[in-house]
């Protein structure tokens, strides 16, 4: 495994330790295995969906949620006891393992809604900016003329 020292980068910039702790989280998760796969799309200016391939999970046994920027899901298999229904596998390939998955949602993402649809759990997500932050155009304004020695008053 790869370390990375971000050492430099505290020296120099003031308010990137969240990006440098994100980095640094980056690099050790894709050291961990990759199941289940998914997707990551945009699907607009300001809109997003994950996608998780969770075949074999029932909606009650899936768990979304999200914590300070912090999107995480997970799948708790109910317990099947194959035996008493019937079922002996020569050959068992499907995977019914537990799982947790976690994403690191930026700043004003959150979740709008979550489908399972064919083995498929999506996530839409919506980055929202509070007004105060979106742009907004600011009129100018022509002030009183002046009158040669005189400063301009509002009358």
């Amino acid at each position: 495994m790869r370390t990375y020292d971000f050492t430099p980068l505290y020296r120099s910039a003031v308010g990137f330790d969240r990006l440098a702790g994100l980095l640094e989280s980056a690099a050790r998760t894709s050291q961990e295995n990759g199941w289940p796969p998914y997707n990551i799309e945009t699907t607009g200016e300001n809109a997003y969906r994950i996608e998780i391939a969770v075949a074999g999970f029932k909606p009650d046994e899936l768990n979304l949620e999200v914590k300070e920027n912090l999107l995480t899901v997970t799948g708790r298999k109910t317990a099947n006891d194959d035996a008493s229904n019937g079922r002996n596998f020569l050959h068992r390939g499907l995977a019914e393992r537990d799982f947790e998955r976690r994403f690191q949602l930026a700043d004003y993402v959150v979740v709008k809604s979550a489908d399972l649809v064919n083995g498929l759990l999506s996530i839409d997500l919506e980055r929202e900016l509070p007004e105060a932050l979106k742009p907004r155009r600011i009129e100018i304004g022509s002030g009183q003329p002046l009158i040669e020695g005189k400063k301009g008053k509002a009358a």
